[in-house]
């Protein structure tokens, strides 16, 4: 099922109707049937969200979960599936590009594993009233992780504040998946200009945000390790990513000369 397909169904499930809340929480999916349907209920239970499911046809039964899902809260959830496993990043934009097409004014990401605590979803809403970017940081004063050991600990550090240093940014939690954007960031962005697929898709994504001027801001979370299931993180991941910001540092004229931006929205902070 090509992508135009993909969004067609998931747009056409909703039958056009009103949305029921500005927001929406994009969580992608691949064998998490442990996690998604507690982590819906209770993001749904905050009253202010939707939700899309991004399900790169997992073997576990997390699609078809979703599908369920879908139908016992129609309007508030809807379930987009792939045919397989295409990374993380590709699955983020098809989220965006849906999200975008249903009308959606703030839109979220996160991870379907509980690591991402869905009682942090309001702040990160209320700091959009503010600014363009909202960042769940790990490693803003405040913010903490849980129960991972201490060499899973440096390295996201390190890799954070690496990224952080080779691009300029000045943030301190790069690498975070848990983030929202205002419909006009995401519009803004060129979706084919990204290339990154998996984890370092998060330091991409901020990074193109930063060079377009918006403001983007950090609310610091508790971050805890995985409930259930098995983390994707790989050295090859790890590995795109170290690479990836050379990439985006050294190209970063090309990419302004290839894409003039209209006049920028704010600073980073």
């Amino acid at each position: 099922m090509d992508v135009d397909t993909t969004l067609r169904s998931g747009l056409d499930s909703a039958d056009n109707m009103r949305l029921r809340n500005n927001c929406l929480v994009i969580i992608p999916t691949y064998n998490e049937i442990g996690n998604l349907e507690s982590l819906v209920r209770k993001v749904l239970a905050l009253g202010m969200f939707d939700v899309l499911v991004v399900d790169d046809h997992s073997p576990d039964g997390t699609g078809e979960a979703a599908d369920e899902l879908a139908r016992l809260f129609p309007g508030r959830v809807t379930a987009l599936h792939r045919s397989g496993k295409q990374g993380l990043g590709s699955a983020y934009m098809l989220g965006f590009t849906y999200a975008l097409r249903a009308g959606y004014a703030r839109i979220f990401q996160m991870d379907a594993d509980f690591s991402h605590d869905p009682g942090c979803l309001p702040a990160l809403r209320d700091s959009l009233n503010g600014a363009d970017v909202v960042v769940g940081s790990r490693y803003a004063p405040g913010g903490s992780t849980q129960h991972w050991p201490l060499r899973r600990r440096v390295l996201s550090r390190a890799g954070s504040v690496y990224a952080a240093l080779v691009l300029g940014l000045p943030l301190h939690d790069v690498t975070s998946g848990f983030k929202g954007f205002t419909r006009q960031v995401l519009e803004s962005l060129d979706f084919a200009a990204i290339r990154s697929t998996g984890y370092s898709f998060q330091i991409e994504v901020t990074y193109r945000c930063f060079e377009q001027g918006f403001h983007i801001v950090e609310v610091p979370i508790l971050f805890e390790d995985r409930r259930l299931g098995q983390s994707k993180m790989s050295g090859h991941i790890v590995m795109e990513a170290f690479v990836m910001v050379w990439r985006l540092r050294f190209g970063q004229l090309h990419y302004r000369r290839m894409l003039p931006w209209s006049s920028s929205s704010g600073t980073a902070h």
